[in-house]
């Protein structure tokens, strides 16, 4: 493998104005050396990871990074900028400023490497030498780890305390992902070694032994990670080993990156006075921290001010507040679960809300999918009159379509049978963790018997929550700990659901949904159009987020028994229609006025017609978050003419998804592709007409003087790259 970094690599009078500006200027000396394939295409993925969580830290430094698959081996390349370049850190611009790009199948010993780094940029010394370094060669050589030749080389001392980028047996950073030391230094500290000060201070104590106890240090084991899994989750384990180093303090890290990673010793953990989560992604196998003092913040907080969370630990641990089996969390009662980590601190409870539901609608969606299609194709072989066909298990003949047809629709029915079900325990999930999620199941289970549907699912999922966090929310002793998500959990939820379930909601939410079901049978003329458009706005309005999705729940509700009405058909068919336009409209515009947009969404068009086609409303995104206020109203005008027109035509599907690959199973298919058509054309024609308003897109093409390539953007241009 090349060099990780050579002086070609090095900028030290980087001019660049933005975080962009950089990424670019960083990234076309990759590409000069054939390490970046497509520029736009790499400058993409960095800003997408750039706008899941900003890349400044603390010292003047920004690390822009990414994975992607225009990277073919891994790369670092360093700029210094004089005046500074705002990558979002809270103590101003940053001066260094190192692009980290790995190949999207980085192997491990490449993820070591990167990881590396992250941990070098928490040694001063190393990022002083960086800032008098007086040439390219020595900066490169420095942060390989070298002895430069000539001047400017690395400070005395220094080379012996920077780990090597280009060498995998580095002690900091022994194996990507892998549990780390604590902050002695030492991986693996045993009975009788690896003290504060690196001398023997004799036998250890027991784990029931407090912290406060003659000659034994508190003792914090972390986790680390971030959604790259290549800088931050190595730079906040190394932090917050420095700082247990100075606090006196023993800091076990596990860092889950890219790579993987190596569990921590359950007798570590078990010994262990405080846990420490800093992540942006949830913590793998979290359970395993229960019934300790936990803080649970960001991975950057471990970054900035690792010295607060040690203290904060330590507080907790000495007021006896600890997580409950099952609930390790950020707080001393109830813990935060899989979908809540991916929140933002201070969310309100609608919101909560939102993302519990959305948490069942995403893991239903599947099944969804999966039965209704295998239904459709059971009537497109054997008719509508399939559904009245016995049971294949009777009667089966290899040679007989209509056997296939049979067979294809009661699998389908089977998928279908486990909706609610998968609904109301994903809700429960995403609320409690997973004790959540044998109330749930069993509670949904119980909405079907009782004909509630899907009204009901959603009351069960979000009762059998409830329940399992009051539970988690009473302190037990610790010898009862070990069974609570085993036993005790499942057992007294259950219990309390089925009882609400059966004896107390089940009737009245199962005449709610007759209700709703009679409501939206009856549907025709105005309001069938009417609500046909107001579908189309809602599928249009945030491409596959939340309220995308709860149209989409509302239309598979419909459709997602044995025999839907004509109506709920119709709505499905209207749901899909409009979330084929924003994808397909930009991939037009892109076609027809490509001048209007820059090269990476040129690019982007491409993939458009295929996603938009196949029903992914989320092919618009990346000219949804580049221009927003052009393209969001654009796709609501032509979604909404398009739910209206697909009612209006009496189109219908029993297919949930497949675009126009279930055309053949639409009623009035022509109509049906008219509708799609005209919202798709409105739309581009809106999106072209309002972007020509303003000057064309860095980057657009235009003809340059002299015939030069018209797709080449200036060096200096900036890109507003799509995320």
């Amino acid at each position: 493998m090349s060099e990780m970094i050579t002086a070609d690599l090095v900028d030290l009078d980087l001019s660049a104005d933005s975080k962009e500006a950089a990424a670019r200027a960083l990234a076309e000396r990759m590409v000069a050396l054939g390490r970046v394939t497509d520029l736009d295409g790499f400058l993409a993925d960095v800003a997408a990871r750039e706008a899941q969580m900003p890349t400044g830290l603390d010292g003047g430094i920004g690390i822009p990074h990414c994975r992607s698959e225009h990277v073919t081996e891994p790369t670092l390349a360093f700029g210094r900028s004089a005046a500074g370049i705002d990558f979002g850190a809270a103590d101003g611009p940053a001066d260094l400023i190192f692009l980290i790009a790995a190949p999207a199948g980085a192997d491990d010993a490449h993820l070591t490497i990167l990881s590396s780094l992250a941990r070098q940029l928490m040694n001063a010394e190393f990022t002083d030498a960086l800032r008098s370094a007086a040439d390219a060669n020595a900066a490169a050589a420095l942060i390989r780890g070298e002895e430069p030749d000539g001047t400017g080389g690395v400070p005395e001392g220094i080379e012996d305390s920077v780990d090597s980028v280009d060498s995998v047996a580095v002690p900091a950073a022994a194996s990507a992902g892998a549990a780390t030391g604590i902050a002695t230094g030492s991986p693996d500290v045993g009975p009788e070694e690896g003290s504060q000060n690196g001398t023997d201070d004799g036998p250890r104590n027991g784990p029931d032994d407090g912290p406060a106890e003659r000659g034994r240090p508190f003792r914090v084991v972390a986790v680390t990670s971030c959604p790259t899994g290549i800088a931050h989750t190595y730079m906040a384990a190394e932090s917050l080993e420095k700082a247990g180093r100075e606090a006196g303090v023993e800091v076990v890290v596990e860092t889950q990156g890219s790579a993987g990673f190596t569990r921590l010793d359950p007798a570590v953990i078990e010994a262990a006075d405080g846990v420490i989560f800093a992540h942006d992604v949830p913590v793998r196998d979290k359970d395993r921290f229960a019934g300790k003092p936990t803080v649970d913040t960001g991975v950057k907080a471990a970054i900035n001010r690792p010295g607060e969370l040690i203290d904060e630990v330590r507080g907790k641990a000495a007021r006896g507040e600890v997580t409950a089996a099952g609930a390790a969390g950020a707080d001393g009662s109830s813990g935060t679960t899989p979908v809540e980590r991916g929140g933002k601190p201070g969310e309100g409870y609608g919101t909560k809300l939102r993302v519990w539901l959305m948490s069942g609608v995403s893991y239903m969606v599947p099944f969804v999918a999966a039965g209704g299609l295998l239904i459709a194709l059971g009537f497109a072989i054997g008719g509508y009159e399939i559904n009245k066909a016995p049971s294949v298990m009777d009667h089966f003949v290899w040679s007989q379509a209509d056997s296939w047809a049979a067979l294809l629709f009661q699998v389908g029915g089977v998928a279908f049978a486990f909706l609610v079900p998968v609904l109301a325990g994903y809700i429960a999930y995403g609320m409690a963790d997973r004790p959540g999620l044998v109330p749930g199941f069993v509670g949904g289970s119980i909405a079907l018997t009782v004909n509630a549907g899907f009204l009901g699912g959603l009351a069960a999922g979000l009762i059998s929550g409830a329940v399992v966090m009051a539970i988690q929310r009473v302190r037990i002793p610790a010898a009862l700990r070990g069974i609570m998500p085993v036993v005790v959990i499942p057992l007294i939820s259950s219990a309390v659901v089925g009882f609400l379930m059966f004896v107390v909601i089940g009737k009245p939410i199962a005449s709610a949904q007759k209700a709703m079901t009679d409501w939206l049978s009856g549907l025709s003329g105005a309001n069938a159009v009417l609500l046909g458009a107001l579908l189309g706005l809602m599928m249009c309005f945030d491409l596959g987020g939340p309220v995308n999705k709860v149209a989409y729940a509302f239309a598979t509700a419909g459709i997602a028994v044995a025999d839907p009405s004509d109506s709920a058909m119709k709505i499905m068919a209207a749901v899909m229609a409009a979330g084929m336009v924003p994808p397909l409209a930009m991939a037009l515009a892109t076609t027809v006025r490509g001048k209007l947009f820059n090269a990476a969404e040129r690019e982007n068009g491409k993939a458009a017609w295929v996603l938009g086609a196949s029903f992914i409303s989320e092919g618009a995104i990346p000219f949804a978050a580049a221009d927003p206020l052009r393209v969001i109203p654009s796709s609501m005008v032509g979604g909404a003419l398009t739910g209206a027109l697909s009612m209006a035509f009496g189109a219908t599907l029993r297919a949930p998804h497949g675009g126009i690959f279930v055309v053949p199973l639409i009623g009035n298919p022509l109509l049906y592709l008219v509708a799609i058509a005209a919202g798709v054309c409105v739309t581009t024609a809106l999106v072209i007409v309002l972007k020509g308003l303003r000057k064309p897109a860095p980057g657009a093409v235009s003809q340059g003087p002299g015939g030069t390539d018209p797709s080449a953007p200036s060096p200096e241009a900036k890109q507003p790259v799509a995320a």
